[in-house]
């Protein structure tokens, strides 16, 4: 049955009745799946795709009242519908250190799921610039766009809803959800935006796989030592070999001896045979500032409550095993810095210049560092981030940076700006890249090499939160390049914006290539197919994101191309196994739908079935199709092997 109509939801009754709870049930039950598709349109998209169907579902759960209400002149959808959007758009306030929270500010408990990560299937171009569109929107004005497309409500309707949800300015958000347009409105009912009909993928298994091996074992080790402590005499039992549990160790002593730290001089690297973080040199104005180190290497050892400890995913953040070696210590914007390296891991250690505030202690993995430049080497050490403060970032570069500058991957055809470094390596601020939703700039790190440290080639850094920039490059997976030249720019101009899908995974390199191109039906014009893969320091759980990139001359069109398939801890598109196959469901200008799928130059032909049948020679289909159809893809090798597409 669909949901009661504007007049139903809306007339006024000469006689309103009180809504219990059985008829607020008959209302939810009824018309569930359409108040979950409103609350995850109204839900802020930096949710996530996972906690916003959760979340969509909670609110939902929710909205059942405790008891008979007071008397209201709305049916019982129309009741439930108004709670839905108020929790919706409570959700997407930001908390107040001043106020308790509000329950949709905080986390669902339930529904919860364990082991799986839960999304809609993904759209195509349509739905993704409309969902760019909505990330743009205040909660009030989103919720407006939504009561006018999918309710069918009209404007004054909408600003009563508004005010009581809690908008402040319905008005306000009435002109805001003007700018979207009605063109997006039949695309409300997409798949892309149904939290009913899900896609699962597995979490992160290695990293749940450790947690169950330690939480066991911390449970094996209750054990043991309550059987210990039950034991008569002593307890514990003959301790062996060992000294006894206060007796000091001079290894862990070393460790926590600012005199000790290991210092390298300016101009080791230039004698050296290696180009990694051991021959950095030591460098701050804050170097021989011995009670700063002591302070950085005592946190290092033992955290207190009040520390804020970050790492890169299977990065340890246990104490170092010996003295540490000293890269920099100095005064950055608000805070004095301390950056150290074991050899395996980089640590950062910020406390606040006034005395006053939180002290920050970063931990990323930096083991198997280098500057070779062949390809599937590990990235060469460049830069490090030394500090953010108000959405900039500042960089202390590798004593080899002979120069360094900024550059922003949306704009290709435009020129470097050259950003300056003081005596100690530091540079000066430059944005954050994806600081905001919209996505208007992606400045990246530009470093020119000096003589003595690599080719004196071109690299470029991208900041995805973490200690280490990842290095950017283009080209096939056996010989990828510095991004350098149009072509590779004119690329990476449409993918930068997705770069947000691998941030804080611990990457050390993304690499972005185009495996195919395609010319689309009725003339529609050229389309490019591209694979980006980041790879991580330790060398497993990489990214994979498969892009669509239709022709985007029309004035207004986004530039980010459209996510067709997404792996995570996958070979495809890398050294090992460089092919993909990815397909996406497109309508071309004339309002036709086709399923077009591409795959690299191992296919020999592409193949259709389920909700679309097609069959094409080559690496390359398109298939008519309806709007919502569901198409299994596959390819045959040139050794007859079926492969099925990226996922």
């Amino acid at each position: 049955m669909p949901p009661p109509d504007a007049a139903t939801a809306t007339a006024p009754a000469s006689a309103p009745a009180p809504i219990d709870v059985e008829q607020a049930e008959a209302a939810l039950v009824e018309h569930y799946p359409r108040l979950v598709r409103i609350a995850y349109l109204v839900l802020p998209p930096a949710l996530g795709r996972n906690r916003r169907v959760l979340t969509a579902h909670a609110v939902v759960q929710r909205s059942l009242p405790r008891n008979r209400t007071a008397a209201t002149p709305d049916d019982g959808y129309a009741y439930v519908r108004g709670r839905v959007l108020r929790q919706a758009l409570d959700a997407g306030r930001s908390l107040r250190r001043a106020a308790w929270p509000r329950r949709a500010q905080l986390p669902p408990l339930l529904p919860h799921v364990w082991g799986l990560r839960l999304f809609p299937r993904s759209g195509g171009a349509d739905e993704l610039a409309l969902d760019q569109r909505l990330s743009g929107l205040s909660g009030g004005a989103r919720a407006a766009f939504v009561l006018r497309g999918l309710e069918g409500l009209p404007d004054r309707d909408v600003r009563r809803l508004l005010t009581a949800a809690g908008v402040e300015d319905p008005h306000a958000a009435l002109l805001e959800a003007d700018g979207i347009g009605t063109e997006g409105v039949a695309l409300l009912e997409s798949p892309e935006y149904d939290p009913c009909s899900l896609q699962a993928r597995p979490t992160d298994l290695l990293r749940r796989r450790q947690h169950a091996r330690a939480a066991v074992a911390g449970v094996a080790a209750v054990a043991v030592c309550g059987a210990l402590l039950g034991l008569p005499g002593d307890g514990w039992g003959a301790n062996g070999a060992a000294a006894p549990s206060y007796a000091r160790n001079s290894a862990a002593e070393a460790a926590l001896d600012p005199a000790k730290v290991h210092r390298v001089p300016e101009n080791a690297w230039r004698a050296s045979a290696r180009t990694d973080f051991s021959v950095w040199p030591t460098r701050g104005a804050l170097a021989d500032d011995r009670p700063l180190l002591r302070r950085a290497l005592a946190v290092w050892a033992r955290p207190g409550s009040s520390v804020r400890v970050s790492s890169t995913p299977a990065t340890p953040v246990g104490p170092p095993m010996g003295p540490a070696q000293l890269l920099y210590a100095g005064e950055v914007d608000r805070a004095r810095v301390v950056l150290l390296y074991d050899g395996l891991r980089i640590a950062r250690y910020a406390e606040p210049r006034t005395g006053t505030g939180s002290v920050a202690l970063d931990f990323a993995r930096v083991d198997g560092a280098s500057a070779d430049t062949a390809p599937g080497a590990p990235p060469a050490t460049y830069a490090l981030v030394a500090g953010r403060t108000d959405g900039n970032v500042r960089y202390l570069t590798a004593p080899w940076v002979g120069a360094t500058a900024v550059r922003d991957l949306l704009d290709p055809t435009g020129d470097a700006r050259p950003l300056r470094r003081g005596a100690d390596g530091v540079t000066d601020p430059l944005p954050t890249p994806g600081a905001t939703r919209e996505c208007g700039a992606w400045d990246v790190l530009e470093v020119a090499e000096s003589g003595g440290g690599g080719d004196g080639a071109v690299r470029l850094l991208s900041d995805l939160g973490e200690l280490t920039p990842a290095r950017l490059t283009s080209g096939p997976p056996s010989a990828p390049s510095d991004v350098s030249g149009g072509a590779a720019r004119a690329a990476w101009a449409r993918t930068a914006c997705l770069l947000p899908a691998v941030r804080s995974h611990g990457v050390r390199t993304v690499n972005s290539w185009q495996y195919a191109s395609q010319s689309l039906p009725e003339s529609n014009g050229d389309a490019r197919w591209v694979c980006t893969r980041a790879e991580t320091w330790r060398g497993t759980e990489s990214r994979v994101l498969a892009q669509f990139q239709p022709p985007s001359a029309k004035a207004g069109a986004p530039k980010t191309g459209a996510i067709a398939a997404r792996a995570a801890n996958s070979s495809a598109c890398g050294v090992r196994e460089p092919r993909v196959l990815a397909g996406v469901l497109w309508k071309s200008r004339g309002g036709r739908w086709y399923v077009l799928a591409a795959g690299s130059d191992e296919f020999r032909s592409v193949r259709a079935t389920g909700g679309v049948t097609g069959d094409a020679r080559g690496r390359v289909l398109a298939a008519p199709a309806k709007p919502g159809d569901r198409a299994e893809l596959d390819g045959r090798l040139a050794d007859g092997t079926r492969v099925g597409a990226l996922r």
